[in-house]
């Protein structure tokens, strides 16, 4: 015993939990039908006997459950009446037993309740007696005294109490009379005395009727013939040996097991000493049961005994000898229980699906019954331990499965839930029942980028609407609230214009540039994608992009000096005294592309005297390569390239004029051919736009007139000097980002030349270095101080 206790710990715990609840349910008073009352018959007003308004059951779930699982009765949810669902045999319900009482439950939900009905079923006359022979012998000795008494066969009544048999009576009545007495179980027998001495040599054979009469009403009768046969002197009875014998036998007993064997001794010699043995009473039930030897007096079993149906048998039997005396004895047979019954689930609701994060939840409600008795029928209730579910006990035999706690959709969607049912008996049956809950999905999971932040690369100068990458977000909910939709959030940078530059794919998450990005106006941005869900309520995310702008070999060199403005050029002075390797000039670019794009390189393409100059590669100076003689001619153009190292690469020419002059005291710098023809055209121009304007309308006067005034600016430009020299910053965009050493922006030479024919004064201006706002500047030149000091500066 206590090894059993030690395995099953819990199991004992659930078990005395149920049978303190089972104390709670109502024990109602019980109602009574007569068998075959027609079906859709009023038993009761079950709404008023509960107190319940009758809207009240359906939304309650009102439902009847009898033990045995039928339909007998059924509730109209309507009006609250219990109605029989189905004609009721009291015979085949519940055969001799009396009074025939049927458990019901009545089941209310929300909140659980359980009433307990008895439902009886009365008995109505609808059976008539049947003898179980129809003829019967008798062999009485003719010496045998009036008033003894021979025992007949019942007759038998399926109907119970008054309407089963009352009384026997017997025809004709010349010699016999019938008297009814009451057996140990309430049944009637009858027995019959002789009154008038019989005479073998008279009259050797009666026939007689005897009939079976029951107290219905109207009554209903059977008869079966009684032959008697009247035989010589037998003056001894067969004797059994005891007059009881009480014997137990398990109910799962083989057939052909032996149950007893009665003897009987007869005194008398010959036939009349030889013994027979029968059933007394002809009972349907016992003779398909069990068989008996009519030498030896064995009993035998011939049909599966079931405790469950028949608890006990009491068995009359008689013994007879040859001449026709008989005595009896009685056989109590008791059925021993055994553990044959597994127990029964019945499931009264499921709940197939349940929504996760809900708190304790009714996943199912059931019963539990086991026929079996004692140890036997005890049940307990057990689920595997690896679900989040656990069984509570409630009232009567019912038992609720409940979660235990929040579920989690995305740990697991679905779970196989195995109830066992198991008894006490030895050996322990038990009964399984498995269920399927799916866990419903519910909003509460955001969706999550593969990345916290995205970086994409373009090209500038690229297509529009090109697609440049895109992004990604999963959601481990399912339907709806795993749809993810993308967008733009708004920058954090207020001045940069994102709605123009790129655009998401809500459904995808791909990214494209709405125009072509410039590298030089823009190098790289960044912005916030969210990631929204459809549930309800939505859940979101966000991640960073950020987009860095390659950039292309989009822009040529820009020379900053020598000018190439369309004005008369600049002309740098050479002494013929210089050394080689004199500082001439430098060629100062700069190129709006960064990394190799703007890696620049210088050559000299053209000049008047091959071999006497030279420019480095690398930093645009341009020097002497020899010592200058008299045959060198005084003036000297040189054509210059500057070429970045882009794929493919660009390039630009710069055109540089170089006077030889002997010193620097009396220089004779003659004004370019270019500037003085530009300089006597002016005046015709003016002229003829003076005579068009004279002609023309007041509103176009006053736009040639404009023109003339710009024109005459100009002019008078041309008129100041031969250099000139451009005023404000340079544009933004000519920067030198490369870092290579190549001149910026910043570094000018200005060389200017008087318009004062009379006295030609040369005059040279030091370096200015104008302040250029926002530019990345590169690296300042320094000038070549040997040619400023040449010069007396």
């Amino acid at each position: 015993m206590e090894t059993e206790e030690e395995r099953f710990p819990t199991l004992r715990q659930v078990l005395l939990l149920f049978v303190l609840l089972a104390q709670t349910g109502a024990e109602r008073e019980g109602y009574t039908v007569a068998e075959e009352t027609e079906s859709g018959s009023v038993v009761a007003n079950l709404a008023k006997d509960l107190g319940v308004e009758v809207r009240k059951l359906s939304l309650r779930r009102a439902r009847v459950i009898f033990e045995n699982n039928k339909n007998h009765l059924q509730l109209n949810l309507q009006t609250g009446d219990l109605q029989v669902n189905e004609k009721l045999d009291r015979e085949e319900l519940c055969g001799p037993t009396e009074p025939c009482v049927l458990q019901f439950q009545v089941l209310l939900e929300e909140p659980l309740e359980v009433y307990r009905f008895k439902l009886w079923v009365s008995d109505i006359n609808d059976n008539s007696p049947v003898f179980p022979e129809a003829e019967m012998i008798l062999k009485i000795m003719e010496n045998t005294l009036p008033g003894t008494v021979f025992s007949l066969k019942n007759a038998h009544d399926l109907d119970v109490g008054i309407n089963n048999v009352q009384n026997y009576a017997i025809y004709p009545k010349s010699h016999f009379h019938i008297l009814t007495r009451n057996g140990s179980e309430g049944r009637k027998y009858p027995v019959m005395v002789l009154d008038k001495a019989l005479d073998r040599e008279e009259q050797p054979e009666l026939m007689l009727t005897l009939t079976a009469v029951d107290g219905g009403a109207p009554p209903k009768s059977g008869t079966a013939l009684v032959f008697i046969d009247v035989l010589d002197i037998n003056d001894n009875a067969p004797e059994f040996v005891q007059p009881l014998y009480r014997v137990q036998i398990l109910e799962d007993s083989p057939l052909g097991t032996l149950v007893v064997t009665v003897s009987a001794r007869d005194l008398d010699m010959g036939i009349n000493g030889e013994v027979f043995y029968s059933f007394l009473y002809g009972d349907e039930e016992i003779t398909r049961t069990f068989a008996l030897n009519e030498l030896t007096g064995e009993m035998r079993i011939i049909k599966k005994l079931d405790f469950e149906k028949i608890v006990s048998y009491e068995v009359d039997i008689k013994a007879s000898d040859g001449a026709g005396l008989s005595g009896k004895c009685t056989v109590i047979i008791q059925v021993v229980d055994i553990n044959d019954n597994a127990p029964k689930l019945t499931m009264a609701s499921l709940a197939s699906s349940i929504p996760e994060n809900s708190l304790e939840t009714n996943i199912a409600l059931f019963s539990v019954q086991d026929p079996d008795s004692g140890e036997n029928g005890r049940m307990v209730c057990s689920i595997q331990e690896d679900v989040p579910f656990m069984l509570k006990p409630s009232v009567e035999n019912f038992y609720k499965l409940v979660t235990e706690g929040p579920l989690d959709r995305e740990r697991q969607a679905e779970y196989n839930i195995t109830i066992t049912v198991t008894d006490l008996g030895t050996p322990r049956l038990k009964t399984q029942h498995n269920i399927t809950v799916l866990v419903s999905d519910v909003n509460d999971n955001a969706p999550a980028f593969t990345q916290t932040s995205y970086t994409l690369f373009i090209r500038e100068n690229n297509s529009p609407a090109l697609h440049i990458g895109s992004v990604s977000a999963t959601d481990t909910d399912e339907g709806v609230n795993a749809q993810v939709t993308y967008s733009l959030l708004p920058p954090q940078d207020p001045s940069l214009p994102l709605a123009s530059l790129v655009s998401i794919s809500a459904d995808n998450g791909h990214l494209f540039a709405l125009r072509a990005l410039d590298y030089e106006a823009l190098q790289a941005f960044e912005f916030l994608v969210g990631a929204t869900d459809r549930g309800v309520p939505a859940l979101s995310s966000q991640a960073l992009v950020r987009v860095q702008v390659l950039d292309a070999n989009d822009n040529s060199p820009f020379v900053l000096y020598p000018l190439q403005n369309g004005s008369a050029p600049c002309t740098e002075l050479v002494p013929r005294a210089a050394e080689p390797g004199y500082l001439v000039s430098k060629v100062v670019a700069v190129d709006g592309d960064s990394g190799q794009n703007a890696w620049l390189s210088y050559q000299l393409l053209k000049a008047t005297e091959p071999g006497l100059f030279g420019v480095w590669a690398h930093n645009g100076e341009v020097r002497t390569a020899r010592l200058l003689s008299e045959r060198d001619a005084a003036k000297q153009r040189l054509l210059l390239l500057v070429k970045d190292n882009g794929e493919p690469p660009r390039s630009a020419s710069v055109t540089l004029h170089v006077l030889l002059v002997d010193g620097f005291s009396q220089p004779y710098l003659p004004l370019p051919e270019a500037a003085a023809d530009a300089a006597q055209a002016d005046p015709l121009t003016v002229y003829l736009v003076i005579a068009l304007a004279s002609v023309s309308s007041l509103f176009l006067f006053s736009v040639l007139a404009f023109i003339a005034v710009r024109l005459c600016r100009r002019s008078r430009a041309s008129w100041v000097g031969g250099c000139s020299v451009p005023e404000g910053h340079f544009p933004s965009h000519l920067v030198d980002v490369s870092g290579t050493g190549t001149q910026s922006q910043n570094y000018q030479y200005e060389v200017c030349l008087t318009g004062d024919s009379g006295s030609n004064e040369f005059k040279f201006l030091k370096p200015t270095f104008p302040n250029i706002v926002g530019q990345d500047i590169g690296k300042k030149s320094e000038g070549n101080p040997t040619f400023h000091n040449s010069l007396g500066i």
